[in-house]
């Protein structure tokens, strides 16, 4: 037998690697691979869970690390930083993914997909497509809800025309209300209620480096700003020890309102110059009018003056 393929997305995954990783399995297996698995590094978030629950099925084995020579592919990432622990011994056959290049290093050749949409799945369903592969219900269900959450039902700046034509073709082949569907299960996603602020911080983090500066942009959606940040005291404490716990120069945790599409960020750390250079912050706090895209509006934000 083949050695098994593992497919996974970044850590504290959220709802596009996820899915991205199901589809991805389900791609290699359509066009005859067959040792393929998708995993996850970390637990899924209430909006994933909404998805799982709305098609009856599980979600993908969780892993920790891989071992040395362990053949994976990645979708959604591509920064070692966000990756499994281990992957730098692990041979990596493909990348498929939306985001910046950076610390990424192979020893072989791979196949590397990267394409500025919105969505990893966006890739994903280009790749069937072209493939001349049929998109049955279930992995148009996946497709359809990774981009209705990385766009944020297409309100988010990193939204392009290759993702609202995917998602109104994928939300025919599913027969679904796209706006309907859509908001139930971004909704699903702001229920907070049951996190810890540890927990909160690490739903839905991204660790970077940058220029010598390590820092993390962390992220939560919301319908209510004000209910997150009553416990603004609770959620400084727990960031502080991810400062202490990781070494890190600088952490943003962004307030996202999905309804109104602001942001409130949350700053701490020996850099918070690097924000105040943007932005003015008062009580570690600043409002930030528009913004919702870590990837072109948060992480530029921080690039900007390092």
């Amino acid at each position: 037998m083949e050695n098994e393929i593992l497919i996974f997305g970044h850590k504290n995954p959220d709802t596009d690697t996820i899915c991205s990783a199901l589809v991805k399995q389900i791609l290699s297996e359509k066009d005859g691979k067959n040792n393929t698995k998708a995993v996850r590094l970390g637990n899924v978030n209430k909006e994933t869970q909404y998805v799982l629950n709305y098609l009856g099925i599980e979600a993908p084995e969780l892993i920790e690390r891989v071992e040395e020579g362990q053949e994976v592919i990645l979708v959604d990432h591509n920064e070692f930083g966000q990756s499994a622990e281990g992957i730098e011994n692990a041979k990596i056959l493909g990348v498929i993914d939306h985001h910046r290049i950076s610390n990424f290093e192979t020893k072989e050749p791979l196949y590397y997909t990267a394409r500025p949409y919105g969505c990893t799945s966006t890739i994903l369903y280009k790749d069937f497509v072209q493939k001349g592969i049929q998109i049955e219900r279930k992995e148009a269900v996946l497709m359809l809800s990774a981009i209705v959450s990385d766009t944020l039902l297409f309100k988010s700046p990193t939204c392009t025309e290759h993702d609202v034509k995917a998602a109104n073709e994928l939300a025919k082949i599913a027969n679904i209300n796209l706006e309907e569907y859509g908001l139930e299960m971004l909704k699903a996603g702001t229920d907070l209620d049951d996190f810890s602020e540890e927990e909160l911080v690490n739903l839905d983090a991204k660790n970077l480096d940058s220029k010598g500066v390590k820092y993390v942009i962390a992220q939560v959606n919301t319908v209510s700003i004000e209910d997150v940040l009553k416990r603004q005291e609770k959620l400084e404490e727990a960031i502080k020890n991810e400062i202490t716990k990781k070494g890190l120069d600088l952490f943003v945790l962004a307030i996202t309102d999905i309804l109104n599409s602001n942001s409130e960020i949350i700053a701490l750390g020996n850099r918070i110059d690097i924000i105040e250079k943007s932005c003015k912050l008062e009580n570690n706090t600043a409002f930030l009018e528009g913004v919702v895209s870590r990837k072109k509006q948060l992480i530029p934000l921080v690039e900007k003056y390092l």
